[in-house]
């Protein structure tokens, strides 16, 4: 399952869906919470969380939270659609070994064991 940060574009996460992918999005029941309980949702269910706030980085490589597996989408607004299916096709062709932080951008897609 997917944990889809509240950030992240609708498009986005009906696409992920439409593909078949489980994505629980934050806005809908727990709209304007922490970053702390996001990654606490995230790890006491083990879900991907797809986000597109690089402050989850920071507590992934800073505060060294363990077993987070996260997507990060970087992309400019224009490219919602693209990036969309670029999470699509990452997450069918081969989903990543957990845990891990994987950057995703219209151009690359960066993935980090952890």
């Amino acid at each position: 399952m997917i944990l889809a940060d509240e950030n992240v574009h609708g498009f986005i996460i009906q696409t992920l869906r439409d593909a078949g992918f489980d994505v629980i999005y934050v806005g809908d029941n727990a709209k304007g919470i922490k970053d702390e309980k996001v990654i606490q949702l995230a790890l006491q269910h083990d879900y991907i969380l797809l986000t597109e706030d690089k402050d989850f980085g920071e507590w992934v490589f800073a505060h060294h939270i363990e077993g987070l597996s996260v997507l990060f989408l970087r992309y400019s607004f224009h490219e919602f659609q693209e990036i969309a299916g670029t999470a699509v096709n990452l997450l069918s062709a081969h989903a990543p070994e957990r845990p891990f932080f994987a950057t995703i951008t219209t151009k690359k897609i960066r993935i980090r064991k952890l």
